[in-house]
């Protein structure tokens, strides 16, 4: 019985809560440029340059549309894969989202 009530903690502290992560859009780049996430987990991308930005998944997964200059914009992570984005105003602006399932 101590066994089993054990396991039932012991696997209950390695599911993880979900996380936010932070992109900062600055100086016409996204930084971190690469960024690796689990299902589940929120995105907030903050726009601290002077223009607006967008962050447009190429496979069309998410797209911030306009994202003023001191605003933000947030996304909850749905399926594991390797997400390309651009901003659509400005497509030397790119960074990429992983996402995979926890270990």
């Amino acid at each position: 019985m101590i066994l089993a009530v054990a396991l039932a903690v012991s696997c209950d502290a390695t599911l993880a809560e979900p996380a936010t992560h932070v992109v900062v859009i600055e100086q016409m780049r996204f930084d971190p440029a690469t960024l690796t996430v689990r299902p589940g987990d929120r995105v907030v991308w903050m726009n601290k340059d002077l223009f607006p930005h967008t962050a447009s998944a190429v496979s069309k997964a998410f797209d911030s549309h306009s994202i003023a200059p001191n605003a933000s914009w947030s996304y909850v992570v749905g399926r594991v894969g390797n997400y390309p984005y651009a901003c659509d105003f400005h497509p030397t602006m790119h960074g990429t989202l992983t996402v995979q399932k926890v270990p």
